[in-house]
């Protein structure tokens, strides 16, 4: 009599573990509320909600994810980046390095990747000598956003609008490249002045770093492969490629990458395009006259700061029709207040650092008006 108890306990205890999931992960959680909500509110057939998806952005996150869990498990980030510290004599020095380093990174394998590889680097060399932890985090933070604004491939929501602009990566990188300048050089000038030109002894830092070669190579091409057919959009093909690949090649890689932020980014098209189409939503949107880039940019800054700028953009795009205006509002509202961007939650995670979240907003907030004047003026002289 046991054994049935236990097997018709199963689906029980399924549904708690998914349930404890969900509540672990508050944006999966307020995602999950809402679509509920909006079907008791404003039902609609669940056979409608997946066109609701834009797919080719989905499947080209997938594929970069597997392709940049693929790169860190290669441990060849993480051979660099201790590699490039090992000749610094300066507090100062570090910090502008860290940056640059985290910076560069965000361009290539996102932001989150980015942090993954340079917060723990920094952890590790404070276990050598005493550094500033909250700042360093504080302005890597800063410089993920920064450097994420050059590609498509930076950050959540450019991937989007790369996919919905239908322009090309080139197009993309050139559009974006005077924000990422002004963000940089701001961001420079401010890490300059909150480091000290205090030396710092980091020579012990010995400890070898494998390489998997072969997995770093074959990554590393079937990244360039891969951008090059999502650029043709053809999206699809490229993640069938990958991922059969590896799944028979190295199943490890495909099965850990994050598949919650995949769930997430589809609950944020379904539930924010549904709440778009309300009447009363839709014609607030439509009253702000999205269609000049200034107006674009305001609104897509703004409101980064109360919903994080890949829900902004998801959001407006629908609005407007002046991609460049909207990257440019969603990227100055990575900064500000935390939410503006995920990427600031994971840093001070990783980072578990006590007491960060007023420094931060004391540097972020001032960052991120001073960025939004210089974004307008970007977009009016550009």
């Amino acid at each position: 009599m046991r054994e049935p108890a236990s097997g018709a306990n199963e689906p029980v205890s399924l549904l708690r573990r998914v349930a404890r999931g969900i509540a672990s992960e508050p944006v999966l959680a307020i995602l999950v509320v809402a679509l509920v909500v909006l079907e008791i509110v404003a039902p609609q057939p669940l056979a409608k909600l997946p066109s609701l998806v834009d797919w080719q952005t989905v499947m080209t996150l997938a594929g970069l994810l597997i392709l940049t869990k693929a790169i860190e498990y290669s441990g060849l980030l993480t051979w660099l980046a201790h590699k490039v510290v090992h000749h610094i004599r300066s507090e100062r020095s570090l910090a502008l390095l860290l940056v640059a380093l985290a910076a560069a990174l965000s361009t290539v394998v996102t932001n989150d990747v980015a942090l993954f590889v340079v917060v723990p680097l920094v952890l590790s060399l404070h276990k050598l000598t005493p550094l500033p932890l909250k700042r360093l985090v504080i302005v890597i933070a800063l410089a993920v956003n920064a450097g994420s604004v050059l590609t498509p491939l930076g950050n959540p929501q450019n991937l989007f609008l790369w996919q919905v602009s239908g322009a090309s990566f080139g197009a993309f990188v050139v559009a974006l490249a005077p924000l990422c300048a002004m963000l940089m050089a701001m961001l420079v000038a401010l890490t300059a002045v909150m480091f000290k030109p205090r030396e710092l002894d980091l020579s012990k830092d010995s400890e070898p770093h494998g390489v998997d070669r072969t997995l770093a190579g074959v990554a590393a091409v079937l990244f360039v492969a891969f951008v090059t057919l999502a650029d043709a959009h053809h999206a699809g093909i490229a993640l069938a490629g990958v991922g059969a690949g590896f799944l028979l090649w190295r199943a490890r890689i495909v099965l850990k990458i994050d598949w919650l932020l995949l769930l997430i980014f589809v609950l944020m098209f379904i539930v924010l395009r549904s709440v778009a189409a309300q009447p009363s939503i839709h014609q607030a949107l439509a009253a702000l006259s999205l269609q000049t880039p200034l107006r674009a940019f305001v609104a897509g800054a703004v409101l980064s700061q109360g919903i994080s700028n890949v829900p902004a953009a998801i959001v407006l795009a629908n609005f407007t029709h002046d991609w460049r205006a909207l990257a440019f509002g969603v990227s100055v509202g990575g900064f500000g207040v935390a939410i503006g961007s995920l990427a600031n939650l994971i840093a001070v995670r990783l980072a578990e650092e006590r007491g960060v979240w007023g420094p931060f907003h004391l540097v972020s907030v001032p960052f991120w008006i001073v960025a939004g004047a210089g974004g307008a003026l970007l977009l009016h002289f550009f």
